[in-house]
């Protein structure tokens, strides 16, 4: 297993190059990735396999990235996501 650097909202952590970026969260106990955009409901990891968009997050300043199916890369910066993550 090779280790990488991530930046999840902010802080530098190490992960294993290759494994989702969902995968990675679980493993830091982090099992919010966004808000709803309408009542600021907290959402994250439901199917795991690309199909129901609960796990969006925002990496490397794109939006609406899907947690489950997206790979860890060195260097990604990985931020919890706040409604649509559009700026309105």
């Amino acid at each position: 297993m090779t280790a990488v650097q991530v930046f999840f909202n902010g802080t530098a952590i190490d992960a294993v190059a290759g494994q989702s970026v969902g995968a990675f969260l679980l493993e830091q106990n982090e099992r919010i990735t966004r808000t709803t955009r309408f009542g600021d409901k907290p959402r994250g990891m439901f199917c795991g396999i690309g199909v129901c968009f609960d796990c969006l997050i925002t990496i490397n300043g794109v939006t609406n990235q899907r947690a489950c199916v997206s790979v860890v890369e060195d260097g990604m910066s990985i931020e919890s996501q706040n409604g649509s993550g559009l700026i309105r």
